[in-house]
């Protein structure tokens, strides 16, 4: 498996954190997991193979064009083929901007991007596929996106607000209640819950929970520090808060998970 990402140009910078390309170049079968990173994905298959996802070893076909909704329980999935996947990786509130409903309803769901609007991202998937250069291949998605961000600036006065708040819940020292930052915002806890879950598909306290655990995640791969020392460099008030974390975004202790020949880091909102 290669994987490459790409940053994107500057008028996108805000919205879009990379583009990537993950190859699978041989016939073998790989089987790997997706965990809760805090952000929506859309890839575009442009290999002759095909993806599979699943829990519980019950495993489904992709469609070509696949929406990532927010992954929250650990997901399964297996690449079988010649696979050449070119995906889209946004914040965790930026993918509403291609997104005409609420994204809470794509949550731990593999979904059809095309059904969202077939003519447009069908053309888009057929241009990509005809394109042989990687540059130009990318050129395309800046392209369509650059217009999703025009419409979406004119019509969303919210957004900047849930910038707002993710970025300081991202602050190593953020200790504050949903009820302290609706405050300082002027609004009701209860209309912030609405909008965070509005435009990430999160709730704020599990948007906080992912954004230390991919903290824990980063620092777990490197094999370098004890649990304890991990838990507490990681926002946790103690080792048991953050093992058990671990194990319900991932499935597994963190003694026992291996992130070798994995996705799993690269794809991490913690790098």
């Amino acid at each position: 498996m290669k994987y490459q990402e790409f940053t994107p140009g500057e008028h996108l910078r805000a919205f879009v954190k990379c583009f990537y390309v993950c190859e699978y170049d041989t016939d073998v079968v790989f089987q790997d997991m997706a965990c809760a990173t805090g952000s929506m994905e859309i890839m575009f298959n442009l290999g002759n193979g095909y993806f599979q996802t699943g829990r519980d070893n019950s495993f489904n076909t992709t469609p070509r064009v696949e929406l990532w909704g927010q992954i929250i329980k650990p997901l399964q999935f297996k690449s079988l083929g010649k696979n050449k996947m070119l995906g889209i990786r946004f914040y965790p509130h930026t993918a509403s901007m291609v997104l005409n409903d609420h994204v809470d309803q794509f949550n731990d769901h593999v979904t059809d991007f095309t059904a969202l609007d077939s003519i447009e991202i069908g053309q888009l998937h057929e241009q990509l596929l005809n394109t042989s250069l990687l540059r130009g291949q990318i050129a395309l998605l800046e392209a369509f996106l650059v217009k999703k961000v025009y419409t979406f600036q004119k019509k969303n006065s919210k957004f900047e607000l849930v910038h707002n708040v993710i970025t300081e819940m991202k602050h190593e020292d953020f200790t504050d209640t949903i009820q302290d930052v609706a405050f300082r915002y002027g609004i009701s806890s209860r209309y912030l819950q609405k909008l965070f879950l509005q435009y990430t598909g999160l709730s704020p306290k599990l948007y906080f929970k992912i954004n230390r655990f991919q903290k824990s995640l980063i620092l777990t791969s490197n094999k370098e520090e004890s649990l304890t020392s991990i838990a507490y460099q990681s926002g946790y008030f103690d080792q048991s808060h953050f093992v058990r974390d671990f194990k319900f975004f991932t499935g597994f202790a963190p003694s026992a998970f291996d992130t070798a020949d994995s996705t799993v880091v690269l794809a991490s909102s913690g790098r």
